[in-house]
């Protein structure tokens, strides 16, 4: 048994509704899926929810809910979410969930028989709000606290705390040994330069259930539940236990079920936003370490959509609700702008009036009007039965197949859509060239009309391939329109010439319908 491409986002927290944000890194780690297992690999895709804290446990009290029960209520909602949104995840961990806990719990008590957990008190500020001890490094100039932080008390408890500064050197050293770890190189650089200007505290991983008790309990102290870290960021190696992974079942026997042995971990990509980078980067690769797990190859980190050039807020109105956006313009053009628009790192941009530029500009008047007229001009002069072979444009189709998959295994996805692109840049430029309207009109030109026909047909089907882990419903549909059964997922495919004469297509119809804009 190989080892399975192991690909994960960060798990929503279920307090609130679905942003543009959470649609575009699930878009990200969808079109990566998607390109690996066209690329022939097997791949395990995991998204999901962080279902405990104190926002989850008084949202509940507020509705007279359980948390359970308000934490079923929106998971439904997430998971309709991700279903709309055309994401293959092969699995949705929720951290309420017997399977995560008994991980959280065996790798607590493994750290705690290490003695790498330990008790002590705690005086600090407290936010109520943000349920997070603060330092004085979070005052403001004047003193005050920012009023992000809501009420701020100070605070004497007793807490169990995790012993992280002694790993401080081994990261630094780690991440420097290792570039692609952390990317892209913007975000690495930036953790080192935390790493390096401030001293690692130990982490405090635990809250009195007196005041918490909407969380995993501490195996070996019940009057307190653990605090997010081992719970949230556990998430990703008690999905891999729960199936039996080899490497990770050695380390953390689970106590559900033994299933038959699975290879995920380490895990090949974890997708998250720019402003968990400390936890994926620096949190997690200690708790790993410390619980003898091997590290996951890299962390890609995405920056952040704004709106007209302002920060997204409900407050003010300026939001982008990518379920509005799917329902209005279809799911392809909402995933093929997120694509188009922001490469993976930088943060981005988003205009209703660039949206509905690059649906017209690049999908409906680029894409669709090559497919459409080159299937309807097959259809009307040959009877839509494909001719002779010709190479005309194999070795412009050759180039970007090349560049695509090598594109898509570094998971430069805006590159890998300018490549494609640039095909259909060029077999549009090719019909302006041919005009195969006017070769219809003397059949004295009836084998260059064919071998027009021919390259034009083809390019639509080499695209369709190439299009797939980017825009699966629209390259299923091109597939379709040229009679072919199987859906267009294998790279494999891409290769010139793979369009047999005598072949027969379907009916042509508009993939992108013009909107009156």
């Amino acid at each position: 048994m190989s080892k399975r491409f192991y690909i994960t986002t960060a798990i929503d927290y279920v307090n609130g509704q679905p942003h543009l944000g959470h649609a575009y890194e699930k878009i990200v780690a969808d079109v990566i899926a998607r390109s690996r297992r066209s690329l022939g690999q097997e791949v395990f895709f995991l998204t999901g929810l962080d279902e405990h804290g104190q926002k989850v446990q008084q949202a509940a009290q507020a509705k007279g809910q359980t948390p359970q029960a308000y934490c079923d209520e929106l998971a439904a909602q997430w998971q309709a979410f991700v279903v709309k949104l055309g994401i293959t995840n092969d699995d949705f961990v929720r951290t309420t969930q017997p399977r995560h806990k008994a991980v959280v719990q065996a790798m607590l008590i493994k750290l705690h028989a290490q003695g790498d957990v330990y008790k002590a008190p705690y005086r600090g500020w407290y936010s109520w709000k943000e349920e997070t001890f603060l330092t004085e490094k979070d005052r403001e100039p004047d003193g005050s606290w920012h009023p992000r932080w809501g009420e701020v008390k100070e605070l004497v408890e007793e807490n169990w705390y995790f012993r992280m500064a002694k790993h401080q050197q081994w990261l630094i050293e780690f991440i420097e040994a290792n570039p692609t770890f952390v990317q892209p190189d913007a975000r690495r650089n930036e953790v080192l330069g935390f790493l390096k200007s401030r001293t690692l505290e130990d982490l405090c991983i635990s809250r009195p259930a007196a005041r918490l008790n909407w969380g995993i309990p501490i195996p070996f102290d019940p009057d307190y539940v653990n605090y997010v870290w081992f719970d949230a960021l556990t998430n990703y190696v008690s999905v891999p236990v729960s199936l039996g992974d080899k490497t990770l079942s050695a380390v953390l026997p689970s106590t559900l079920d033994s299933r038959p042995a699975t290879e995920l971990w380490p895990a090949d990509i974890h997708v998250i936003g720019k402003d968990i980078v400390r936890f994926h980067a620096v949190y997690w690769p200690i708790m790993l370490r410390a619980s003898g797990i091997p590290l996951p190859k890299q962390v890609l980190v995405h920056g952040w959509w704004q709106k007209d050039g302002a920060p997204m807020s409900k407050t003010t109105g300026n939001v982008v609700d990518p379920v509005a956006v799917v329902d209005e313009w279809g799911v392809d053009a909402l995933r093929f702008y997120v694509l188009r628009e922001l490469d993976i790192g930088p943060d981005g941009n988003w205009t209703d009036a660039g949206f509905r530029s690059r649906y017209q500009a690049e999908l409906a008047n680029g894409l669709g009007n090559l497919v459409n007229r080159s299937l309807a001009m097959l259809k009307r002069y040959r009877n839509g039965v494909v001719p002779a072979r010709s190479d005309e444009l194999a070795p412009d189709a050759g180039k970007v197949i090349a560049d695509t998959r090598s594109l898509l295994e570094q998971s430069q996805l805006q590159a890998g859509l300018l490549s494609i692109w640039s095909l259909i840049n060029r077999a549009n430029q090719y019909v302006d060239q041919t005009a195969p309207f006017k070769l219809a009109k003397d059949p004295a030109n009836a084998k260059r009309l064919d071998e027009v026909l021919y390259n034009l047909a083809e390019t639509c089907r080499v695209l369709a391939v190439l299009l797939w882990p980017f825009i699966p419903g629209t390259a299923t549909k091109i597939y379709a329109q040229l009679g072919l059964a199987a859906a267009p997922e294998k790279f494999s495919a891409a290769t010139w010439g793979g369009l047999a004469p005598g072949h027969t297509i379907g009916e042509p119809s508009p993939l992108f319908p013009r909107k009156d804009v």
